[in-house]
């Protein structure tokens, strides 16, 4: 669990989407909007599609970056640069759990056999900047 700062949690619990950020083979980024959830132990998770490049990717390697724009205030974000830590969701539970934020059915486009993992974040790093206020 890591202690998000009070200032920015409204950003993790909104019905946004982040942009995540993952290594490629090559070493280039691949960067792709996903949708998360703050979950009740505190732990930013992501549920994953196993056909998807992004879980190649993270299988590969496990260096990741999640970012939150504030989209009423551009100047504003939260930066969460993690080790993403991989686990079946074989019930889709997670899945399930995951998509009531967002009033959506994450599995409807997984086609017959298709697995989902659950992707947690664990924050090596937590950057939430906000240009719009003066400096402390």
């Amino acid at each position: 669990m890591t202690d998000f700062p009070a200032s920015h949690l409204d950003l993790l619990r909104a019905q946004s989407f982040g942009v995540l950020a993952t290594i490629a083979p090559s070493g280039h980024p691949q960067v792709t909007a996903v949708a998360y959830l703050l979950d009740d132990d505190g732990d930013v998770k992501i549920s994953l599609n196993t056909t998807r490049k992004k879980v190649r990717n993270l299988e590969e390697n496990p260096r990741c970056n999640l970012f939150l724009l504030d989209l009423a205030n551009p100047q504003r974000y939260l930066e969460i640069r993690a080790d993403a830590e991989i686990v079946p969701d074989p019930d889709k539970a997670f899945a399930a759990k995951a998509g009531a934020k967002y009033d959506s059915d994450f599995t409807e486009y997984d086609l017959p056999g298709e697995e989902r993992v659950v992707v947690t974040l664990r924050p090596v790093t937590v950057n939430a900047v906000d240009m719009s206020q003066p400096p402390l």
